[in-house]
């Protein structure tokens, strides 16, 4: 799996665009008023309002470039192919550690990452893991939090 590719849900896909569109449209609207305004006031060596607004400005122009390429290069997870006898990006998980009850985690790409939502990057620790593992599987993962030791019990 390429780490070029954007993996999104369509949900997020649309989230992306949208800010996309916003950054695009009413800020860089609103950024370029104000810059207007700055540079009205004259010596631009010394104006705090100027520097301000350009950096704004450079910080704006390199969301509007990440999210380009974001959805530039994105896979929409629920048009992926499913094989449900290997873990992949888009399937839904259920895990089980020794001691605890089962858990299913769907399977994402890092823009849509929520661990406490039980959706985890197929980039993390964890999902680098599971990828390409079959029902059965036992897997033993160091963690930032230490080792972690379960087995897959279902692929949906």
């Amino acid at each position: 799996m390429s780490n070029d590719v954007s993996y999104l849900t369509a949900e997020g896909a649309v989230k992306i665009q949208e800010e996309l569109d916003y950054l695009k449209g009413p800020a860089r609207k609103t950024l370029a008023e104000r810059l207007r305004a700055a540079i009205e006031q004259g010596d631009l060596s010394e104006n705090a309002d100027y520097i301000q607004a350009k950096e704004e400005q450079g910080f704006l122009e390199g969301r509007i470039l990440e999210l380009d390429n974001i959805l530039r290069n994105r896979v929409i997870i629920e048009d992926i192919k499913q094989n449900l006898e290997e873990v992949g990006v888009g399937d839904h998980v259920t895990i089980v550690e020794d001691g605890f009850p089962e858990e299913t985690y769907f399977i994402v790409g890092p823009k849509e990452a929520d661990p406490a939502n039980y959706r985890i990057s197929h980039l993390s620790p964890i999902g680098k893991a599971m990828i390409g593992k079959r029902v059965g599987d036992l897997i033993d993962v160091q963690t930032p939090s230490g080792s972690l030791k379960f087995k897959i019990t279902k692929i949906e």
